[in-house]
């Protein structure tokens, strides 16, 4: 009988929080783009009201 030998990496080898980190990464980004939308749809006015304007808003990070 004969064995064959496969070395791959399984989902047990990646570090355990590699994923939960690209997880984080990736909610942090869309709660970034949700932000900076519901920024973009106020007046100027009401972003004056808050101390931002839409100078800020593009570059916020």
């Amino acid at each position: 009988m004969s064995s064959i030998d496969i070395n791959r990496m399984s989902a047990r080898n990646v570090r355990p929080g590699l994923l939960a980190s690209m997880i984080a990464a990736l909610q942090a980004w869309n709660d970034h783009r949700v932000t900076r939308k519901a920024l973009l749809k106020l007046s100027d006015r009401a972003l004056e009201d808050i101390g931002l304007t839409r100078f800020d808003i593009a570059h916020m990070r």
